[in-house]
């Protein structure tokens, strides 16, 4: 199969420097690292890419079965990690993608040599001890509504994910991606990134880490932020002056400024 069709994968910037791959999150595509992009390309070689039953992808390589797991999204990623050849990269995911990558690292070693976690969360449902944002109850009904009426929940919630209630246009873009994912894999995905626990594989993660969480977020609390870096030793915890759950598009200057740095530190 031709991986690189398939997760319509981007190579793009320095092809000297080292490469950094953006991983996007649930009901996204890759155009949502474009405000990243110039932050990088001149000194990285990056690679973008959809998971499948996102943005360009083949929808024709969807299959539940695969993608009603977390593992089946990492696997993607170890794809085109081996159709690229890359080592020692450094990977970049947003939200569920974080924990995607942490799998894709375990999967193939050498790889993936460090993780940028930006607003991350190992499990989105609360539990002793644990303040994932959400009761049961909640994501219980957030995903009947999806699967309801998919394009009634993208207008009603992409605008509460995104926060920045002042910048209405921010809601409008997470909407329209939302809207543009088919209804029938958005809910596999939203199922397998809601009902997701990967506590305990943060404990496998031995390579630098950047968690990066936002002041205020619904969907990945503080509490996850600071869990998140206590979980993976020697990881860098960083609280952007940021709102909402996307800051690569509310906030690039600081969400930038911030990756920037930990790469030329782990350089």
């Amino acid at each position: 199969m031709d991986i690189v069709r398939r997760n319509n994968v981007t190579v793009t910037g320095n092809p000297q420097g080292r490469t950094v791959v953006l991983a996007h999150g649930f009901g996204c595509d890759q155009n949502m690292w474009r405000l990243t992009l110039p932050a990088l390309t001149e000194d990285f070689r990056v690679v973008l890419f959809d998971y499948v039953g996102s943005g360009r992808s083949d929808a024709a390589a969807f299959s539940e079965d695969r993608y009603g797991r977390l593992d089946g999204y990492a696997r993607d990623v170890v794809e085109v990690c081996e159709a690229l050849d890359l080592r020692d990269a450094v990977f970049v995911g947003h939200s569920v993608s974080a924990m995607i990558g942490v799998l894709a690292a375990g999967m193939a070693p050498g790889r993936i040599g460090a993780h940028v976690m930006v607003a991350p969360s190992p499990r989105y449902i609360d539990d002793d001890g644990y303040r994932g944002g959400f009761s049961a109850d909640d994501i219980d009904e957030l995903l009947d509504s999806l699967e309801s009426n998919y394009l009634g929940w993208s207008a009603a919630m992409a605008p509460v994910i995104m926060g920045n209630a002042d910048r209405p246009e921010l809601g409008d873009e997470l909407k329209n991606s939302f809207c543009a994912t088919d209804p029938d894999m958005a809910r596999v995905f939203a199922r397998t990134t809601f009902l997701s626990d990967s506590r305990d594989d943060l404990k496998t993660v031995s390579v630098p880490t950047l968690v990066l969480e936002c002041t205020q977020d619904v969907i990945a609390p503080r509490e996850v932020g600071a869990f998140v870096h206590q979980a993976i030793p020697g990881s860098t915890l960083v609280t952007l002056d940021a709102t909402g759950h996307c800051p690569h598009l509310s906030a690039p200057e600081s969400t930038n400024a911030a990756i920037r740095s930990f790469l030329t530190g782990a350089q």
